[in-house]
This record gives C-alpha cells, sequence and structure tokens, in this order.
C-alpha cells in the first residue's frame, strides 16, 4: 500500500515532535515518571502496578540519551506516529485542505498535548489505541488471515501498555458482535493471546498481585458526590479544555452511525464513558483513566470539523486558544514562576541534594514514598528504597530485589512527619521531610500471611519466609490490624502468636511455620476486617496479610 502525506503534514509532525523532544529534554521528571524509570532498572515482563510497555520505553531511550531525554524520547517520537496513524484512519478526500485544522484540534486536546512528551503508560496506550483503529478499519475492509495476525499483535500490545486496553478492545468487539462467526477474528484472538503469555506467566508466578491489589486490597473511602460523581463530570471537561462544548456535541450528533468503524467509534467512546460514570458512585476516578476517549474522538470529530463550517469556527477558535494556554502551561513546568501552582517538576533538585547532603554518604531509605525514592535516585544517582508499612501500600519495592540492596547495613531513613532528633528538610511544595541515622537497618517485609482457619477469638495462620536465610522469631512481633468497610486502617494491637509446632524458634528459608494467635476484640464499630501484620526488628508493622472478615463473635 503506498502512502502519500501531504507535505503540510509532514511539516506539523516534525514540528510537533521536535517541540516535544525540546519540552522532554528541558522538564525535570514527574514522580510516575521516575516511579517507572525504576521499573526499565530491571526489565521483566510486568510490575506491581502496570504491564512493562512503559518500561521498556524507558529503557530504548535511555540506551539513547541520558537523563529526563532518555525517559522520554520515544514518548516523542510516539506523538508523531500517533498524529500519522490518525490521520491515515481518516478517509476524506478534502482532508489534504484541512491539515491545520488537524493540528489545532489535536495539540488542543490537554492530557492529549501532555502525554506527548511524558512517558506514562497512558503515552502507549493512546499510541496503539491510535494503530488498533486503523488495524480494525483495514481488517473490516479485507478480513483474511494477515490482517487478523495484524490486528492481533496490537491488541497484544495494548495490553502490554495498560490494563484499561481491555475496555478499548471490548467496546469495539460488542459494537459488532457479528465477528464473533469470523474465523479471521478468532485468529486475531489467539494470536493476542499467545503474545500475552509472557504477562499472565509474569501475573501467576508472581500470585496476581497486580490484580489483587487493584481488585480487592486497594484502600477506598466513603462516596462523596462532590469528589466522586462530581468531580468526574469535571474531568470529561477538563479532558478537551475549551473546546469541549463542541466535541461533545459533535460526538453525541454522531451516535447513530451505521457503518461498523463509526459504530466501533461511538461504543468506544460513550462506553468508556458509560463505565466510569459507574464506577464514579464507588470511587474517584482519576482524569487519564477516561483519556483514550481522545482517540476515537479525533476519528469522529475532525471529519465532522471538515463538513460543517460552523463547527469548524468554533472548534479552530476554542482550539487555539487551548493550545495557547497549553504552551503557556508548558514553559511553566520549566520557568516555575509561570506555572499557577507548585507541580510535580518544580523542587525535587533542592529537597534531593539536601537529603543527599544530610545523608553523608548512607544508603537513603524513605518510609511510604515509592514516588520519592525513585526521584532520589534519579537524580543523584544513588540507589535508595522505600519501606512501605501498614498505612501505606504494596509497589514495586514490595516485589523486586531492592530490600536485599539495603538491609544490614546503616542506613538514612526519611520520614513525612517529625521524629526525635531528626534533620528538618524543607520542599518547596510547603511540607517538610525529616531525616534520621539508623544504625542497623533489617526489614524482612516478604513476608506473607495467609489465615488458615478461625474458630471465634482464635487464629492459626501461616508465615511464609521466600528469603534464603533462616529468620529468628525473636526478630519478629505480631499485630492486627482492624479496617473498616473501606479497608482503612483503624488501629493495630499487638498479638501473642505461638508455633504450633512447641520449640520452633526460626522460620527456615524458603519454608513456612504456622502460628497460633488470639485475635483482640476490636474497640471501632466501624471495623469490617483485620489483618495479620509482623514487626522486624523494631520496624513499624509491614504489609504482611490478606484483609480478612471479622466475625461478630471477635
Amino acid at each position: 500500500m503506498k502512502i502519500q502525506l501531504p507535505a503540510q503534514f509532514l511539516l506539523f509532525t516534525a514540528l510537533l515532535v521536535i517541540l516535544n523532544i525540546i519540552q522532554a529534554a528541558v522538564t525535570p521528571l514527574i514522580f510516575d515518571e521516575a516511579y517507572y524509570w525504576y521499573f526499565a532498572e530491571n526489565l521483566a515482563w510486568g510490575y506491581f502496578d502496570h504491564p512493562p510497555m512503559v518500561a521498556w520505553m524507558i529503557r530504548a531511550g535511555s540506551l539513547l540519551f541520558p537523563g529526563e531525554l532518555g525517559v522520554r524520547f520515544i514518548s516523542c517520537l510516539l506523538s508523531g506516529a500517533t498524529a500519522l496513524f490518525l490521520w491515515l484512519t481518516i478517509d476524506h478526500k478534502n482532508k489534504a485542505d484541512y491539515v491545520p485544522h488537524f493540528f489545532i484540534l489535536l495539540f488542543s486536546m490537554v492530557l492529549l498535548n501532555a502525554y506527548g512528551f511524558l512517558t506514562l503508560p497512558d503515552t502507549p496506550l493512546l499510541f496503539f489505541t491510535a494503530v488498533f483503529l486503523w488495524s480494525y478499519k483495514r481488517f473490516l475492509a479485507k478480513p483474511d488471515y494477515l490482517h487478523g495476525i495484524g490486528l492481533g499483535l496490537v491488541m497484544a500490545a495494548l495490553m502490554y501498555s495498560k490494563y484499561h486496553a481491555f475496555l478499548v478492545i471490548f467496546f469495539v468487539a460488542i459494537s459488532n458482535i457479528k465477528l464473533l462467526r469470523s474465523r479471521y477474528a478468532w485468529v486475531a484472538i489467539g494470536v493476542a493471546v499467545v503474545a500475552y503469555l509472557p504477562h499472565l506467566y509474569w501475573l501467576y508466578d508472581n500470585g496476581f498481585v497486580t490484580i489483587k491489589y487493584h481488585l480487592f486490597d486497594r484502600p477506598n473511602r466513603a462516596y462523596e458526590f462532590a469528589d466522586f460523581t462530581l468531580g468526574y463530570l469535571v474531568n470529561l471537561i477538563a479532558i478537551f479544555g475549551l473546546t469541549f462544548p463542541w466535541i461533545y456535541y459533535t460526538l453525541f450528533k454522531s451516535i447513530r452511525a451505521k457503518d461498523p468503524f463509526n459504530k466501533s467509534l461511538v461504543y468506544l467512546v460513550f462506553g468508556i464513558l458509560a463505565f466510569f460514570l459507574i464506577s464514579s458512585f464507588s470511587r474517584r476516578v482519576q482524569t487519564q483513566w477516561i483519556i483514550v476517549i481522545c482517540i476515537p474522538a479525533m476519528l469522529t470529530v475532525f471529519p465532522y470539523l471538515m463538513t460543517h463550517a460552523k463547527i469548524r469556527r468554533a472548534l479552530i477558535y476554542s482550539g487555539l486558544a487551548n493550545g495557547i494556554i497549553l504552551l503557556f502551561l508548558r514553559i511553566g513546568l520549566v520557568y516555575e514562576p509561570l506555572f499557577p501552582v507548585v507541580y510535580e517538576t518544580h523542587g525535587n533538585k533542592e529537597w534531593i541534594a539536601a537529603v543527599d547532603k544530610a545523608a553523608d554518604g548512607l544508603t537513603v531509605v524513605f518510609e511510604n514514598s515509592y514516588r520519592r525514592a525513585p526521584m532520589y535516585s534519579f537524580y543523584s544517582g544513588k540507589p535508595s528504597f522505600s519501606l512501605n508499612n501498614i498505612m501505606y501500600r504494596r509497589n514495586q519495592y514490595s516485589i523486586d530485589n531492592s530490600e536485599s540492596r539495603v538491609r544490614d547495613q546503616p542506613v538514612y531513613m526519611v520520614y513525612s512527619y517529625s521524629v526525635p532528633s531528626a534533620d528538618a528538610i524543607p520542599t518547596l511544595k510547603g511540607d517538610t521531610l525529616y531525616g534520621k541515622p539508623m544504625d542497623y537497618f533489617k526489614p524482612y517485609r516478604k513476608l506473607r500471611v495467609e489465615v488458615d482457619q478461625r474458630n471465634g477469638k482464635e487464629v492459626l495462620f501461616t508465615v511464609d519466609n521466600p528469603y534464603e536465610r533462616n529468620i529468628p522469631l525473636e526478630e519478629l512481633e505480631f499485630g492486627s490490624a482492624f479496617l473498616n468497610g473501606y479497608k482503612q486502617i483503624l488501629e493495630t494491637r499487638k498479638i501473642n502468636a505461638e508455633p504450633v509446632v512447641v520449640g520452633s524458634r526460626r522460620i527456615r528459608a524458603n519454608s513456612q511455620l504456622q502460628f497460633r494467635a488470639e485475635i483482640p476484640e476490636a474497640t471501632s464499630r466501624e471495623t469490617e476486617y483485620y489483618k495479620i501484620t509482623i514487626s522486624e526488628n523494631g520496624l513499624y508493622w509491614g504489609l504482611n496479610g490478606q484483609a480478612e472478615t471479622l466475625d461478630d463473635g471477635i
């Protein structure tokens, strides 16, 4: 297939990529990017929070360039490639006359603009959604083995980007249920599953830790209309900025689409919007969760814009205003006085330098901060660790081998609250970090607890020791944490746990030991769950057990 692109399109694409490369090189990392850079330091088929695509992108870029540009370089290339696949997917004989309109619309979409140079899981999700819809359109025009295999590989790439990609595939599939009768559609599904097997095996090998966390262990809070549902509706405006009235008007005007491809765009947009609207009645929906609708929105709105002059004028004027505001904010990411608030890109190098100086050569351990630990490592060039306790959540530091690099040595502990005799380290945001040396750091945060049996207040539970060393019981204390219905910690009480095998004084390496304990009575009426937790060598209670339903009798 011969592809001819207008010279004006190539010029605008080149300008977009160059702008994003410059922005990527001069803008300090945001916290999530630092976390994903930490992923990329040890390539794998999966990570605690996400599939591996974002880590692969960062590693590839970092082989070419150092610093921030290395982290973001592939994202900059994908910004141009996304524009290309969107352009190729749109069939309109006069589209070459509207190249500036296409880029004004593209550049005006707030998060689509930001993800043109930031490296986050949504960056490849947006790109592969554009490729997926392009591939799907080709598949509809010519369903055969070749197009089925290609579609399957793109579906796998989508799922390697972010788990939300399942919604993209699902809503496109149900828009054309006749696909179930196509052998080539089943070829696509088969290829996608086979290509995705390495990640599925990673999930299995890691006890489906990601699925368990997102579906069962993630804390929530009581429903608040203003923050949950109203906040979601505000996000619907935020992702499009000033163009939102015209974009949603166009999307609703296109809702009666009959041909399979345009029908899939309708299902994709409104399916995702409905899914997260329903979700907003149980938890807070983050803005980036719905960003993927920007891709089908571009494919719907741009053709409509070309044939409706009034909408075209409104979109162009509002889009230009959006673009000017976004350019101003992009400069503010680097030059702090221009940005309306202190943002994640501001002031990190200053507190990192202060912590590094105070640590005086000791390895820095951050309590409950998987965000600050990698940011410190990126800019200091030194290893760090996030020590996660029961008041926080599990993350990549909970499952990788980073703990072994800091155990059995003195460290410099950094807290977000005041501790006695600690160094106070102010940050640009107005909060203060507190640092203090610890003479001997000996965590065992990978110890896992599984409740085997409960009879009234008495509980039998097994502690699994995955380490290559025996762990003496005198180094451990056991506790019971009590949680409310939203799995928020209410209190933690020490319990007396004794080994079932009398005389056991250690948990052997790569082995298990069963304990018997009595769970104390919960003091709060809000209590609905409990967890068995472990403190090692005086450290605060860890994230060891799952939330268990608390019977009335306890």
